[in-house]
């Protein structure tokens, strides 16, 4: 099993559904860039650079905002990490990392559905080419109907850590004293 850094009192589950965030996005990633390259992955030519950029960019935001759900089962996402200018060192508030991760997942949630339903629905525009271009379209995309769940329950859990009241042994499920130690290390 490959070890997974994240803070003490983290819930396996949580940790192993924030690792599976950036997995479940990269089949998709790997499309676009695939298609920028010039790929026969579908149809659809991009012509112009702008076109390649475009795609490219987005493969690129979209990992890394997958990425930042790691941030919500470890240090980095508890405070701020020190190389960071004007914002090192200081703790993140629950709610300004919790929020945008909400936010987020309501938004993929929306804007998924809405992408799958016009494809189904043969709305958008055509260029999936032959049967073989849909199967690797449908594996590569499929996957990313699991983003934003995870990601929602990651930040649920995140939120519920942090706000958690300490017990008196100071345990509190990854609240009390063993995660602060661990972060202030």
């Amino acid at each position: 099993m490959f070890p997974m850094k994240a803070l003490p009192g983290v819930p396996r589950r949580t940790v192993l559904a924030a690792h599976a965030v950036p997995l479940v996005t990269l089949p998709s990633a790997l499309w676009r860039l695939a298609l920028a390259a010039g790929l026969p992955v579908s149809e659809i030519s991009l012509r112009h650079t702008w076109e390649v950029l475009y795609v490219v960019c987005l493969a690129v935001v979209s990992e890394a905002l997958a990425l930042l759900t790691l941030g919500l089962v470890r240090p980095w996402g508890e405070i701020v990490p020190r190389w960071m200018p004007l914002l090192g060192g200081r703790r993140v508030a629950p709610l300004a990392a919790t929020v945008p991760a909400v936010l987020g997942g309501v938004v993929l949630s929306v804007l998924l559905s809405w992408a799958f339903y016009s494809h189904s629905a043969n709305v958008g525009p055509e260029g999936t080419g032959t049967p073989a271009q849909y199967a690797l379209l449908l594996v590569c995309y499929v996957p990313l109907l699991a983003w934003p769940p995870l990601l929602i329950a990651v930040a649920v859990a995140y939120y519920r850590r942090r706000t958690a009241v300490p017990s008196p042994t100071g345990d509190a499920r990854g609240n009390g004293t063993a995660a602060s130690r661990a972060i202030r290390a």
